[in-house]
């Protein structure tokens, strides 16, 4: 073989050995770390636990324990007028809260002290239940202020008192009232007593005095015992000198008039005994008449009813 030839191959050899190092150096794995790209841990958004409408309400709705519900709330859209657990700070909720308070007319001491308190621990769901609807509240709207009334506060009453019904107070004494036992929310009937003196046909003898009762209202709801709409906890029994009652307008008509006639008397009903009719009784009051009767030739007087 010539010189020549034999140093081609070689050059060629050398050549292929030096390409097969360079492609395997290529497909092998560098044993350098390679550094993989991570996303930042993202941070959870701080959650409140607001209060919210668990169903639709309704103007003039007493609100229960099922009609409210805690809802979780992204903290920077938790707006000052919401009500919140108080587990956590709301930026701006007191001052706003405050100012609302400060705008009520005066005579609300105790809804401003009560306000004050609420500020301090975010209020309760307890504290809410009772309220009445003052205007139509989605599910799960959060309940503020302005779309309720709570017990003591100005309007409660009107907001209390189911459509079409009137509020009519009498004046009570602890023996005209069950001895201080009938708490607002109780039922009662309303009993008339009246006194009607009367003349004897004979000149001899003096006026007489007659009393008669008769139960004028039946099943009424007592809807506060002087300023007090709800018993406390722990009361057993309220004494007060008035007693304010939920009646129709018809029916205030006729309490009106018996309160003119006498004195008014609540007798207690039993819980058992709420489901009956409710107003005036079915046989109105009808005055005392008097009978003359003549025995052995003197006239005497007798009052039937």
């Amino acid at each position: 073989m010539k010189p020549a030839r034999i140093i081609v191959i070689c050059v060629a050899a050398v050549a292929a050995i030096g390409l097969a190092l360079v492609v395997r150096a290529m497909g092998s794995p560098s044993r350098e770390p390679v550094a993989v790209a991570t996303a930042a841990p993202v941070e959870a958004e701080p959650m409140a636990k607001v209060l919210v409408a668990a169903k639709d309400l309704q103007p003039g709705q007493r609100l229960t324990e099922a009609d409210l519900e805690w809802k979780d709330w992204p903290v920077d859209e938790v707006n000052p007028a919401f009500i919140t657990d108080g587990s956590v700070p709301i930026a701006g909720a007191a001052p706003a809260a405050a100012q609302a308070e400060a705008d009520k007319p005066a005579g609300a001491v105790a809804t401003v002290a009560r306000a004050a308190t609420n500020l301090a621990n975010g209020g309760a769901k307890a504290d809410y239940v009772g309220s009445v609807v003052r205007e139509p509240i989605l599910a799960g709207e959060p309940i503020v202020s302005r779309k309720i009334v709570r017990a003591g506060d100005s309007g409660y009453m009107a907001a209390y008192l189911e459509p079409g019904m009137r509020a009519m107070a009498i004046r009570v004494t602890v023996e005209t009232a069950a001895g201080g036992f009938i708490l607002p929310g109780d039922r009662v009937d309303v009993v008339l007593t009246r006194e009607t003196t009367l003349t004897n046909a004979g000149a001899a003898e003096s006026d007489r005095a007659k009393f008669s009762s008769a139960t004028v209202m039946q099943n009424i709801k007592v809807l506060a015992i002087d300023q007090s709409t709800r018993a406390g906890d722990e009361e057993q029994a309220v004494i007060g000198a008035t007693a304010t009652l939920e009646v129709s307008p018809r029916d205030a008509e006729a309490l009106a008039l018996a309160k003119s006639e006498g004195e008014l008397s609540l007798i207690l009903r039993s819980y058992a005994d709420t489901g009956g009719p409710s107003g005036r009784v079915a046989a109105p009051v009808r005055q005392a008449a008097a009978v003359r009767i003549y025995r052995g030739g003197a006239p005497e007087v007798v009052v039937t009813q």
